[in-house]
């Protein structure tokens, strides 16, 4: 791994740790993150090799990604305090998120320092044509990742917006609001 793919990693992993503490929800809630992943996906993701078992390891880790990402967002608070949203990352959120972002780290890791023959031999044996189809694989699965994360903040946002009246809770409630 070279220096800036730490620092990019550390980065992403620092994102949601920040989250951690309640926050307003605004623009750079989205944003930051999504100028993380353009960066890595501009960075990284050279060609989406579809050969041989190619786009089944890419859709596989693209699927645990995404998986990942709105379970990550789906544990995230989102409240509704004084007019504004706050957001929180629940615990889940961040082990699910050191997971994913762990794992990738981990396996880069693995094969930097003596797994590379291995990953060769399972890429041979699963007719897993080139190291592209790896590196697209996990930069697929990161950038899904947080794409659907951002983007199950954002729903959910739109959710607990819409449903604040700005005296719901003074409103007494009436028995043909039960009514079907």
């Amino acid at each position: 791994m070279t220096f800036t793919d730490w620092i990019t990693d550390i980065i992403l992993v620092l994102i949601v740790f920040r989250q951690l503490r309640e926050d307003r929800l605004d623009r750079k809630t989205f944003l930051i993150p999504l100028g993380i992943v353009a960066f890595v996906g501009f960075k990284y993701l050279d060609s989406i090799p579809t050969a041989g078992n190619d786009l089944v390891l890419i859709g596989a880790l693209t699927a645990i990604g995404a998986a990942l990402g709105v379970a990550g967002g789906v544990f995230t608070r989102i409240r509704s305090v004084g007019g504004h949203l706050l957001i929180k990352a629940g615990a889940v959120s961040a082990v699910l998120w050191v997971l994913g972002m762990g794992a990738r780290m981990g396996f880069q890791v693995w094969v930097d320092h003596g797994g590379a023959d291995d990953v060769a031999r399972f890429s041979l044996a699963h007719h897993i044509t080139t190291g592209q189809a790896w590196v697209a694989a996990f930069v697929l699965m990161a950038l899904t990742e947080v794409v659907t994360r951002v983007a199950t903040i954002f729903v959910r946002s739109r959710m607990v917006a819409a449903g604040r009246p700005a005296n719901a809770a003074a409103r007494p409630v009436s028995s043909l609001d039960h009514v079907a």
